[in-house]
C-alpha cells in the first residue's frame, strides 16, 4: 500500500465522508503532516501551511502537480471538511486574520497528529476510537443532517416515503399535485432520488408492461401508470436532467419499443423562469407542467393534448 493509500485509509477510519476519501485528500493530509512516500507515520509534524504550501509539498514530495486553479477545490472540498472533523485548525497563529487572506494557514490538531503517529501499530484502533468519541464522525454527522432534512412524499395509496433534499421537491410536487390533477388513479411505478437513485422501483409492474427493467437507468425521474386508460406517464423533473429533448424522446421510444402501454411524455419545472431556459430543447408531442401554476399545462405540438402516442419504431 502506498503512502497515499495509507492516508486515505486513515481518513476513512476517522469517519470522513466518501468524497474526502480521495487521493487529493490523502495528499493534503500527508502535506499537513509533512510525510513523504518513505517517511514513517511516527514522524508526523504540524507546521502551519497555506494552501499553496500544501500544493507545493504534493508536487515536490509526491510528484502530484495540481493546477493552480485547484487551490479552491482543495480548500472547499478537503480542508473545510478537515476543519469540521477537527483534523486541522485554521490560523492558530492569528485568530483575527481574514478568512479570505492569502496568508491563511492550516495545521493538524494535536489530537489528529496523535492518531496519525500510531498508524500501522497496535495502538491505532484505540487512538481512532478515542478521537471519534471526542469529536464524532463527520460522515455520520452529514448522514444525520440529510436524514433530518429529508422531504416527505405522500403516495396515492396513503404511504409515505422520504427523499433526500437535493432537487427532490419537484418530484414530490409531481406525485402530490400533478398526479391527482392529470393522472387521477395512477400508480407510482418509479421515483428517482438524487441521493439514492431509486426510492420507488416497481420492477414487477414495469416488467408486466414490457418495460425492460434491466435498463432502468433509462427511466425518467417519475413514472406513473394509469391502469384505466393504460397510459404510462414518463415525467422528467428539470432539476437533474434536461427536458425531454427530441433526442431523449427518440431514445425513450426506442427503449420502450416492447411496452404495452401508450406513453404520455411530461416535463416538469419549478417555475416559468426555469422553463423558459429549456423551452427550445423540449421535444414535440411533449406536455409541460409548471409546479408554480399547478392547474395548467403547456402543449408542445403533436395532434392531441396529453397524448398518448403510439410507439415509433426506430431502425
Amino acid at each position: 500500500m502506498s503512502k497515499i493509500d495509507e492516508a486515505v485509509a486513515v481518513l476513512a477510519a476517522l469517519g470522513l465522508p466518501h468524497n474526502q476519501q480521495s487521493e487529493r485528500s490523502g495528499l493534503t493530509l500527508l502535506a499537513l503532516a509533512t510525510l513523504g512516500p518513505d517517511d514513517l507515520w511516527a514522524n508526523v509534524q504540524r507546521p502551519p501551511l497555506r494552501i499553496w504550501d500544501i500544493m507545493g509539498f504534493m508536487r515536490e514530495a509526491h510528484g502530484k502537480d495540481y493546477a493552480a486553479n485547484s487551490r479552491e477545490t482543495i480548500r472547499r472540498q478537503t480542508i473545510h471538511q478537515f476543519e469540521q472533523a477537527r483534523i486541522v485548525d485554521r490560523n492558530l497563529d492569528d485568530a483575527g486574520r481574514p478568512t479570505n487572506s492569502g496568508n491563511t494557514v492550516y495545521m493538524l490538531t494535536e489530537e489528529a497528529a496523535d492518531v496519525l503517529k500510531t498508524y500501522g501499530t497496535n495502538a491505532f484502533d484505540d487512538a481512532v476510537k478515542r478521537f471519534v468519541e471526542q469529536f464524532g464522525s463527520l460522515n455520520i454527522a452529514y448522514d444525520r443532517l440529510r436524514e433530518t432534512n429529508r422531504i416527505p412524499l405522500l403516495l396515492p395509496d396513503g404511504a409515505t416515503v422520504y427523499l433526500s433534499p437535493e432537487h427532490n421537491a419537484l418530484r414530490v410536487a409531481i406525485i402530490e399535485e400533478f398526479g391527482p390533477r392529470f393522472a387521477p388513479g395512477a400508480v407510482v411505478l418509479h421515483v428517482g432520488d438524487t441521493a439514492k437513485k431509486h426510492v420507488i422501483f416497481d420492477s414487477g409492474h414495469l416488467a408486466g408492461l414490457g418495460v425492460p427493467i434491466t435498463e432502468h437507468d433509462e427511466l425518467p425521474d417519475v413514472v406513473l401508470y394509469d391502469p384505466h386508460q393504460q397510459r404510462l406517464f414518463m415525467i422528467e423533473a428539470v432539476t437533474l436532467h434536461g427536458p425531454v429533448s427530441p433526442k431523449r424522446h427518440r431514445e425513450f421510444e426506442s427503449f420502450l419499443g416492447s411496452c404495452l402501454a401508450e406513453r404520455v411524455y411530461e416535463v416538469a419545472f419549478h417555475s416559468c423562469a426555469v422553463f423558459r431556459m429549456s423551452a427550445t430543447d423540449t421535444a414535440r408531442e411533449t406536455e409541460v407542467w409548471i409546479a408554480a401554476t399547478q392547474d395548467h399545462m403547456k402543449h408542445f405540438n403533436g395532434p392531441t393534448f396529453l397524448g398518448p402516442y403510439k410507439p415509433q419504431r426506430t431502425g
